[in-house]
């Protein structure tokens, strides 16, 4: 991960950085314009699932920088590393997406695409995220059809992408979708910067609201969240969260 120190979190190296420092070396990345590089923030389902599920712990090896998104990944990090590489906070997608953007905005040519969500969404996103950032520019969005995609999508994502001239490609297709397709078609997606965001298209839009500040530092932002959707969320953190707890303790 060219000297960023990492720790392992249940087998996945997940990187000892800042919001800030994150952005940096994504940027350079971007600029450099010589091959596709795949980032992610990572929650407690996803370093889970990668300890879990074989073919998805594959999948996030492919992955040039994994941010510890949530505070449990957080802890497992700092242990995991010396004292002096230890960070106090957590970086979450919507907060990795926002400062690169910010940091974007000082970098001519420097642009963004947004790949995934709805028409709506992507109707309204690129104008709040500007304002947010000023400077910064979306130079395109897409909204690949729901289910089954055409034979022909991949190419056509590319063109776009291309076409584009985007240094920066946020996909928000939901985990694990959007991890898989990063990781699958890396080879072949165009070079530049591809993330794997999740939830952060909703919350800059104000679609799903942030969890208040004493959740999101005590580590019970997931808590938040499930109040807000349990329908959605209740199996994927009742498995998740109690497997991360296990596989914590497990030795081997």
């Amino acid at each position: 991960m060219n000297n960023i120190v990492t720790g392992s979190v249940l087998g996945t190296q997940v990187a000892a950085v800042t919001k800030e420092n994150a952005a940096e070396i994504v940027i350079e990345w971007g600029q450099r314009g010589d091959r596709a590089y795949a980032i992610e923030a990572a929650d407690v389902h996803v370093v889970t699932r990668a300890r879990h599920e074989d073919d998805f712990g594959k999948v996030m090896t492919k992955f040039d920088l994994i941010c510890p998104d949530g505070m449990p990944v957080k802890w497992s990090l700092n242990k995991a590393v010396k004292k002096e590489d230890q960070i106090e906070d957590r970086v979450s997608g919507a907060e990795l997406m926002e400062e690169v953007f910010r940091q974007s905005a000082y970098h001519e040519g420097c642009s963004h695409f947004l790949l995934g969500g709805s028409d709506k969404l992507l109707d309204i996103l690129p104008s709040i995220i500007e304002e947010k950032c000023p400077g910064s520019r979306v130079a395109g969005v897409y909204s690949p059809p729901f289910g089954q995609w055409p034979e022909d999508e991949f190419e056509r994502i590319c063109q776009k992408i291309k076409d584009s001239g985007a240094q920066h490609v946020w996909v928000g297709l939901g985990c694990p979708k959007q991890e898989r397709w990063i990781a699958d078609h890396k080879e072949q997606l165009p070079p530049g910067c591809y993330y794997g965001v999740g939830a952060a298209f909703a919350f800059h839009a104000g679609m799903v609201p942030r969890a208040p500040m004493i959740f999101q530092k005590t580590g019970m932002e997931w808590f938040f969240r499930l109040c807000k959707e349990p329908r959605r969320l209740w199996k994927r953190y009742f498995t998740y969260n109690s497997l991360f707890i296990f596989y914590s303790f497990k030795k081997g």
